[in-house]
């Protein structure tokens, strides 16, 4: 099969996995959050595999789809965030594998905790009303910011899990 043939097939059929799983979290109520970062963890995938291009293709065509035929659109707006979270940390990722800075491991860490602030501390202050149904102040505030901050820690780890261990393996059956 002739290689961009093969790539596309492949993205082809991450990107209906990944609506699935977007539409699947508006049905199964109780599983929201884990059927949209599996959907998200497929754009880290097609990056790795394929390039960040395509992997930002694969991001916006998700989107897209998902606006289309998910019933929640506030989950697609979810599974946006998550999926620009993954971009953007497999970027720095590919920048800093390159560069020569001494303690690549810890400015890794530090990035991916920029970057998923920036996305979340506005969101949980201009979007209040939205996600709670009220305003939020004082400690609840805090500790919603202090809960996001582990939940990235989980959500980052189960994203490595899946590329090292869960991909690896379903890689030599779909890439050769």
């Amino acid at each position: 099969m002739h290689v961009k043939a093969k790539s596309m097939a492949v993205c082809g059929l991450m990107l209906a996995l990944s609506v699935v799983c977007m539409v699947l979290g508006s049905v199964i109520e109780t599983s929201t959050l884990f059927l949209l970062a599996a959907a998200s963890y497929f754009t880290g995938i097609v990056i790795r595999e394929f390039g960040p291009f395509m992997g930002a293709a694969f991001w916006l065509a998700a989107v897209l789809l998902g606006f289309i035929l998910a019933p929640n659109k506030f989950y697609v707006i979810t599974f946006a965030a998550m999926g620009f979270y993954i971009m953007a940390v497999e970027t720095a990722h590919r920048k800093l594998g390159a560069s020569r800075l001494q303690n690549r491991r810890a400015a890794f860490w530090i990035i991916k905790y920029i970057v998923f602030n920036l996305l979340y501390i506005p969101a949980v202050f201009l979007l209040q009303e939205l996600l709670f149904g009220r305003r939020i102040t004082g400690m609840i505030l805090v500790g919603i910011i202090a809960a996001g901050q582990i939940g990235i820690w989980i959500y980052d780890r189960a994203y490595e899990y899946v590329q090292s261990h869960i991909w690896s393996r379903m890689r030599g059956h779909l890439m050769n």
